[in-house]
């Protein structure tokens, strides 16, 4: 479901929309919980999904795989 999900928002949405969605699946499951899996803290996990933050990539891998999903890349057609 978390996987639908995001993939919608990036098929969909803007890259602040994915922040804020990705953001949404982390406070579902508990901030304390994917700052633990993460190895973040929970300030710098507030701070990386905010509206209109810019974090660095490999925050965005380490929350993802923290959420349970993964990024992967597919050929589009043109």
């Amino acid at each position: 479901m978390v996987a639908e999900y995001l993939n919608e928002v990036l098929e969909n949405g803007n890259e602040n929309d994915l922040l804020v969605a990705i953001g949404n699946v982390a406070k579902a499951i508990g901030m304390t919980k994917i700052a633990e899996k993460s190895g973040l803290t929970r300030p710098s996990l507030y701070k990386a999904l905010s509206d209109g933050a810019k974090p660095q990539f490999s925050t965005i891998v380490k929350v993802l795989k923290a959420v349970g999903v993964q990024v992967t890349v597919n050929p589009i057609s043109v």
